[in-house]
C-alpha cells in the first residue's frame, strides 16, 4: 500500500472550500429508504449548505435500496445540489462489496458519474481488495474515503486483538 495519494489540500480544491471546515454528515436512517428517498435526502443536506454527505457503513446493496440506483439519485442529487447553489459538492458512495471485481465495478460506474470521491470498508472488504482500489482511485484522480467498520471487533480489548494504529 502506497499510502494515500491525497490529504486534505486535494479534497479542499476539488470542493473549492477554503478557510473553514469542511461540513458533511452521514445520512440517516442508515437503513430502509429506498434509493429515491435517500437521494432526496442527500440534496436536502447539500442544498442546506452542507459540503458533502456520505454512505454509512451499512449502506451497500439492500433488496430495498441497490446500488446502483443509490448511485444513480446521489449524482442526481449532487448535480442539482451545486446548480442551486452555485457550489460544488460531494457524496461518499460506498463501494464495498463482496468480490473485488464488484467493487471496481461500483467505483468505475462512480466515476462515469462524476463522483468526486468513492468510500471503503477497508476491514470488511479486505487489504488486498483496498489496495486494488486505491491504486484505481490514484489512476484515475478520485478521492478515497477509507472507512473502519469493524475496526472495534479488532482493536478496544486489552488482552486481544492489535492497537488502532497498526491497521491504520
Amino acid at each position: 500500500f502506497q499510502g494515500p495519494p491525497h490529504g486534505i489540500q486535494v479534497e479542499r480544491d476539488k470542493l473549492n472550500k477554503y478557510g473553514r471546515p469542511l461540513l458533511g454528515c452521514t445520512i440517516k436512517p442508515k437503513l430502509g429508504l429506498s434509493a429515491k428517498n435517500y437521494g432526496r435526502a442527500v440534496y436536502e443536506c447539500l442544498r442546506g449548505g452542507l459540503d458533502f454527505t456520505k454512505d454509512d457503513e451499512n449502506v451497500n446493496s439492500q433488496p430495498f435500496m441497490r446500488w446502483r440506483d443509490r448511485f444513480v439519485f446521489c449524482a442526481e442529487a449532487i448535480n442539482k445540489a451545486q446548480a442551486e447553489t452555485g457550489e460544488i459538492k460531494g457524496h461518499y458512495l460506498n463501494a464495498t462489496a463482496g468480490t473485488c471485481e464488484e467493487m471496481m465495478k461500483r467505483a468505475i460506474f462512480a466515476r462515469e458519474l462524476g463522483a468526486p470521491i468513492v468510500m471503503h470498508d477497508y476491514l470488511t472488504g479486505g487489504f488486498t481488495a483496498n489496495t486494488s482500489l486505491a491504486h484505481y482511485c490514484r489512476d484515475n484522480g478520485l478521492l478515497l474515503h477509507i472507512h473502519r467498520a469493524m475496526h472495534a471487533v479488532i482493536d478496544r480489548q486489552r488482552n486481544h486483538g492489535m492497537h488502532f494504529r497498526v491497521l491504520a
